[in-house]
């Protein structure tokens, strides 16, 4: 199976209805984000959806993978498991119908994650969360910006999952049955939650986080032992493990 064919077959029939890019995306900004809260290692990258191409590759992808900017979308995609290459095409169609449903201002409002195993240059694999935000969409092109970040450690192994999370107080859904439809499901985590755990992934300390966020040392460990009881695990790392493996964040 030619899984970039494949999956530009379902891109084309994206709808082409409106025209409307986010004027608040900021390369920049995005980045110095990533480096204050993320999971591990990662690269990214904007993608052209609508002509299948890469319009943009962050040089770290030669840490992660250990290959070089001048990567092409056809490559990052022959890069997939064989058998995650299935779920990675039903995520996608998947992806185009619920944005299908949705217009305007919520296109960008959603960030689209699932995670999947690539090939690195010395033929092991890695398992990778794939996450992405549509930044333009029109008759013309649908571009996205795309992070891909390290998270063996926490998911070494387990079945792909899709969620859908929702930014601005809109709903989200969490680890979709693709063959149900879409449900808004109440995380298990708390939005606060998501982001000291995040930031305990990166390795900030709780005074960091404190600081990060604007809220106390007390409210953050609070956070932190809440997150224990509620996944009945005991260390952090315990928590982020549950909380990749059944598509809790």
């Amino acid at each position: 199976m030619d899984a970039l064919e494949e999956v530009q077959k379902i891109w084309e029939t994206i709808s082409t209805g409106e025209s409307i890019i986010d004027a608040a995306f900021d390369l920049n900004l995005q980045r110095k984000l990533l480096d204050i809260f993320h999971v591990g290692s990662y690269f990214f990258y904007v993608v052209n959806v609508r002509r299948a191409q890469l319009e943009y590759m962050s040089p770290e992808i030669k840490t992660i993978l250990g290959y070089d900017t001048h990567t092409g979308l056809a490559d990052i995609v022959s890069l997939i498991h064989p058998d995650d290459v299935p779920c990675f095409l039903n995520f996608e169609e998947a992806v185009k119908r619920f944005f299908g449903q949705i217009s305007g201002i919520q296109l960008f409002q959603y960030k689209v994650q699932y995670d999947l195993r690539l090939k690195k240059a010395d033929g092991h694999y890695t398992r990778v969360l794939h996450q992405f935000v549509i930044i333009q969409h029109d008759a013309d092109d649908i571009k996205t910006f795309a992070v891909d970040t390290d998270i063996t450690h926490l998911k070494p192994t387990g079945t792909p999952q899709l969620s859908f999370i929702g930014l601005a107080g809109v709903p989200s859904y969490f680890n979709v049955d693709i063959d149900a439809g879409f449900s808004p499901v109440k995380s298990f985590f708390t939005k606060r939650e998501r982001q000291v755990l995040q930031a305990l992934a990166a390795g900030m300390s709780s005074q960091e986080i404190s600081e990060t966020l604007s809220i106390s040392k007390y409210t953050v460990d609070v956070h932190r032992k809440n997150m224990l009881k509620k996944t009945d695990a005991k260390s952090t790392y315990e928590v982020l493990q549950k909380a990749f493996n059944k598509g809790w964040v």
